[in-house]
C-alpha cells in the first residue's frame, strides 16, 4: 500500500462522517432541549472535554462524560461503566458545536442504544440563544 502524502484529502472528510451521523441519529432542536431541562426521563450528557467545562460552563444538571470514555462508561460489561447512564433514562449528548455528539451518539446507537440523541449546535448555540449555563462544579467528571 501507498502510503497517502500527507496533505492530501482522505477518502473521507471529517464533515462527511458528521452528516452520516446526523442522518442516522435522533437531532434535538435548540428549543427541544430547553423544554427537556426538567424531563426526568431525560438524561443531558456533556461530552465535551474537561477544560472546555471549566471555561465555558454547563447546561445545569447535565452529566458530564469526555468523549474519550462515553462509550466504556455506558457499557455495562465495562470495567468503567456508570450506572447513571444505564437507568432508563434517554441520553441527550453535547458538545461544543455538535460535531462530536453526532459522531458519539452514532457510536451508542452501533453499541445498540436506541435511546440517544444529540443536540444539534451544541453547547456553542446553547450559549449563544441565551439559555441557561452554570459554572462547572469543581473537577472530575460525573455530577458534582
Amino acid at each position: 500500500m501507498t502510503p497517502r502524502k500527507p496533505g492530501t484529502p482522505l477518502a473521507k472528510s471529517s464533515a462527511a462522517l458528521v452528516a452520516e451521523a446526523n442522518a442516522l441519529i435522533d437531532c434535538i432542536s435548540q428549543a427541544e432541549a430547553t423544554a427537556l431541562l426538567d424531563n426526568p426521563r431525560i438524561l443531558l450528557v456533556d461530552i465535551r472535554d474537561p477544560r472546555e467545562l471549566e471555561r465555558e460552563g454547563v447546561i445545569p444538571g447535565a452529566f458530564r462524560a469526555p468523549r474519550g470514555m462515553l462509550e466504556f462508561w455506558v457499557d455495562p460489561e465495562s470495567p468503567y461503566f456508570k450506572p447513571a447512564l444505564d437507568d432508563g433514562r434517554r441520553l441527550v449528548l453535547y458538545c461544543g458545536s455538535g460535531w462530536r455528539s453526532a459522531l458519539a451518539a452514532r457510536s451508542l446507537k452501533e453499541m445498540g442504544r436506541t435511546d440517544v440523541a444529540h443536540l444539534e449546535g451544541g453547547f456553542s448555540a446553547w450559549k449563544r440563544a441565551g439559555r441557561p449555563v452554570e459554572p462547572a462544579p469543581g473537577k472530575g467528571t460525573g455530577r458534582g
